[in-house]
């Protein structure tokens, strides 16, 4: 898995390092079974298209909460949650393309209508 830096456009240096889920079986796994997400760490999921039933989560076997970001194409937060372990099932309200997934501290550092830039990592 690929390394990818988020950057918030309004917030250059708040930065968060994120592993890619590119595989089948890498956005299978996601963080099922982790024990604990560095603060400054997290997933992300990217879509071929934007859409609600592929970007939709489940939190079953998780042993702890994360923040959740939405983002459509343009890489704009179109959704967020403060994500509980083992809740069933979280779907964005808007269609997205990204799903990023961070440390659950991190769910008021970001708002709907943020925009982010996605580098990555050599």
């Amino acid at each position: 898995m690929k390394n990818v830096v988020i950057r918030k456009v309004s917030s250059p240096d708040a930065v968060v390092t994120v592993k890619c889920c590119d595989s089948f079986f890498s956005k299978l796994m996601g963080l099922l079974f982790s024990k604990e997400l560095g603060q400054d760490s997290g997933l992300i999921f990217i879509e071929k298209n934007e859409t609600r039933i592929n970007t939709a989560i489940h939190m079953l076997f998780m042993n702890f909460d994360i923040t959740v970001l939405w983002l459509d194409k343009n890489r704009v937060v179109v959704d967020k949650v403060l994500a509980k372990k083992w809740a069933p099932m979280y779907v964005p309200k808007k269609p997205a393309q990204f799903v990023l997934e961070l440390h659950y501290s991190k769910i008021n550092e970001y708002s709907v209508g943020d925009q982010l830039e996605l580098l990555e990592q050599a």
